[in-house]
């Protein structure tokens, strides 16, 4: 199976500037992107075998990430 790591400069790469200026000026926007970056990992570390769980979830962790994506997006493009 090949893992897509799914981090934030690879899914925004357009708005890397944006999220640099965020991460200097936007507490709020620090702290997702630290838990974006925490579920994204042990998502990561579940995919590729290193940390066993359930279906369910895996499950609710990418849904959390795609949440916490989307509350992302919104600061990046307001």
């Amino acid at each position: 199976m090949t893992h897509i790591h799914h981090t934030l400069a690879e899914e925004f790469s357009d708005h890397l500037d944006k999220m640099h200026q965020l991460k200097l000026s936007d507490a709020h926007f620090v702290k997702l992107h630290k838990e974006y970056d925490e579920a994204n990992e042990e998502i990561n570390q579940i995919e590729a075998g290193l940390e066993p769980t359930s279906d369910n979830f895996l499950e609710s962790l990418k849904k959390n990430r795609l949440h916490l994506k989307d509350q992302i997006y919104n600061l990046i493009t307001a």
